[in-house]
């Protein structure tokens, strides 16, 4: 399975492996964007089959990847109240 967790890596978000690429940031191409795989793999510098694993992992993990919505969602909130850049972003 290339789909892994760790969290020192995208906050412990599903990836690809040895990737910061986000099963949630392909999905979000695919079905937000309305992107097809071959463009999200292309747009991504990714494997055709990696799209489709995340896209398979997505689908198969809904109350997980419900969570990482609202997380994101929160973060936006956040940072629409704060926008102000912290001082450990980079800039």
């Amino acid at each position: 399975m290339s789909i892994v967790k760790t969290e020192d890596t995208l906050g412990g978000e599903p990836r690809l492996k040895d990737r910061r690429v986000s099963v949630m940031q392909i999905a979000e191409m695919y079905i937000d964007g309305g992107m097809s795989p071959e463009n999200v793999a292309d747009q991504l510098g990714v494997g055709l089959d990696e799209v489709h694993e995340a896209l398979a992992y997505y689908y198969r993990h809904p109350d997980e990847m419900d969570e990482v919505r609202a997380r994101h969602r929160e973060l936006e909130e956040e940072l629409k109240e704060d926008p102000e850049i912290p001082e450990r972003a980079e800039r």
